[in-house]
Formats: structure tokens, C-alpha cells, sequence
């Protein structure tokens, strides 16, 4: 079976200027639009960590340390755990 038959659509939005972007370099490549946003998903998920634990992923997306006043005992100290 070829990947077209046995692909799914999906529908996503994106802005105007990348849509003409898309467009002009859909043109200019000889390739369908789909085709480029497929390498374009293919290639972006390829680089980004599909495991690792939940400190990992946060850490990756900046999470950890980027708040400032916290207390520095909120997840080994009980009383924070009530309601």
C-alpha cells in the first residue's frame, strides 16, 4: 500500500506569511506543499527527545529554575500537599 493511502489528514493553522512561504517554496522545489510539511514534521521530530523522565522534558523546555520566590521545600514538605 502507498503512503498516501494509508496516510491520514489533519488540519492545523498557520499564519499567512508562511502559508505564502510555503507556497513559493512549493514552487520553486517542484514539490507539493504536503510533501514539504511532511519532511518538515519528519525532521523536527526526529531532533526532538521522544523519552526521558519528567525533570528531562522540563528541564529541555526551560522549566526548571525559571520561577524565582518559590519555596524551596514544596514537594518533600506535607503540609503543601493538603487540598
Amino acid at each position: 500500500m502507498s503512503q498516501a493511502m494509508s496516510s491520514q489528514r489533519i488540519t492545523f493553522r498557520i499564519s499567512e506569511s508562511l502559508i505564502r512561504r510555503l507556497k513559493k517554496h512549493a514552487r520553486m522545489t517542484g514539490r507539493s506543499e504536503s510533501a514539504l510539511v511532511r519532511d518538515a514534521l519528519e525532521s523536527y521530530l526526529r531532533e526532538v527527545p521522544t523519552s526521558g523522565s519528567a525533570y528531562d522534558l522540563a528541564r529541555a523546555a526551560g522549566l526548571i529554575g525559571c520561577v524565582d520566590s518559590a519555596r524551596s521545600d514544596l514537594s518533600s514538605t506535607r503540609d503543601h500537599f493538603r487540598d
